[in-house]
């Protein structure tokens, strides 16, 4: 005969003969209850296959075991690679992790972060849109009361700590390896990025040309968003076929804009590579997944995805065992790293 459905900690309890305390006491770490308690509660949890409401336990607690992830964009293979990261040593570690996308919207960002006060989080890693497109107010308040990792794009003012890629580095690293193996790069963005290291990247290149001796050309593609490809290849395209690029090199702000201009070179048949019969040369950062993949396969950047992730996820967990605080604003940057391909 089935057994009733238990519909909380309370009917299981009774139903268990064990005192509700004790009971939850059980769930938080087997080992605290006494043994002849312990095997009342094991019984009972086999006979009614009853499973706790771990967020309802968590209300009830000062601190919890939920670690909050939260990026801006989950389709975003960059993020969906280091949340997937984060979330494995998350769980190695202990504890639950509560992984949110703002599907690219600021706005949605700041009912994130309300969300997970809701939960009441250990602490929160997040990759914020920044400065410019972030609600500065919003993120500093939920630092005063959560302990705040930041990665990927820094906040100076907010959180305890942050871990990134050295983008000024990185962008000098490709502007460098370009202009020894051909003509100077120029550097093609959207003239709204939601992204805020693309404000980084066209500093980062203007400086690295000047430090070269080269003039820098900035090309900038209407609208914004996060259908890159889709820029690259239509905006891209556009620009590519009105010869509006001054040498045949370039430089595009990250992978995604790059591979949507690999397309349209494709469809406009101009050749690119470094060979003899290739018309333009180009180049992106990131290292996106597919990068390796399209035709020919792209010359970029690589972010150390596993050293980001793994290095915000040890901060935060040492910010936990500091009673939620650092002596003082930690940031750690990786180095980027040049990878050679055929596409310039």
């Amino acid at each position: 005969m089935a057994q009733p459905k238990i519909r909380n900690m309370e009917e299981f309890a009774a139903i268990s003969g064990i005192s509700r305390p004790t009971v939850s006491k059980y769930f938080n770490d087997p080992d605290s209850v006494r043994a002849t308690s312990r095997k009342k509660i094991e019984a009972a949890l086999a006979k009614h296959a009853y499973e706790p409401n771990v967020f309802a336990m968590n209300q009830n607690r000062r601190k919890t075991k939920n670690i909050g992830v939260l990026v801006p964009n989950l389709a975003d293979p960059f993020f969906s690679e280091i949340a997937r990261r984060v979330e494995l040593a998350c769980i190695e570690a202990g504890y639950s992790p509560i992984l949110l996308s703002s599907h690219g919207s600021p706005d949605r960002e700041r009912d994130n972060l309300k969300s997970l006060r809701s939960l009441k989080p250990a602490g929160v890693l997040l990759a914020p849109f920044g400065r410019r497109l972030s609600d500065r107010e919003a993120v500093r308040a939920f630092s005063e009361d959560f302990p705040l990792v930041l990665f990927d794009a820094n906040m100076p003012e907010t959180g305890q700590a942050f871990v990134g890629t050295n983008h000024i580095q990185s962008i000098d690293l490709m502007v460098e390896y370009l202009c020894r193996s051909g003509e100077p790069p120029c550097f093609f963005e959207m003239k709204h990025p939601t992204h805020p290291n693309a404000f980084v990247h066209r500093h980062a290149y203007i400086e690295s040309m000047e430090r070269h001796g080269e003039t820098p050309h900035v090309h900038q593609a209407e609208g914004g968003g996060w259908n890159f490809e889709e820029i690259g290849s239509t905006e891209g395209g556009r620009l590519l076929a009105e010869g509006a690029f001054e040498t045949n090199t370039i430089l595009c702000s990250n992978d995604r804009l790059a591979i949507g201009m690999l397309s349209a070179a494709y469809r406009l048949h101009l050749p690119v590579g470094h060979g003899p019969d290739c018309k333009i040369r180009i180049a992106g950062h990131d290292d996106h997944p597919f990068s390796r993949f399209t035709c020919p396969p792209l010359t970029t950047i690589a972010q150390d995805y596993e050293a980001i992730a793994i290095r915000a996820v040890r901060t935060l967990f040492r910010i936990l065992e500091d009673a939620g605080h650092l002596p003082a604003r930690e940031e750690t940057l990786f180095e980027g790293r040049l990878i050679m391909r055929d596409s310039a």
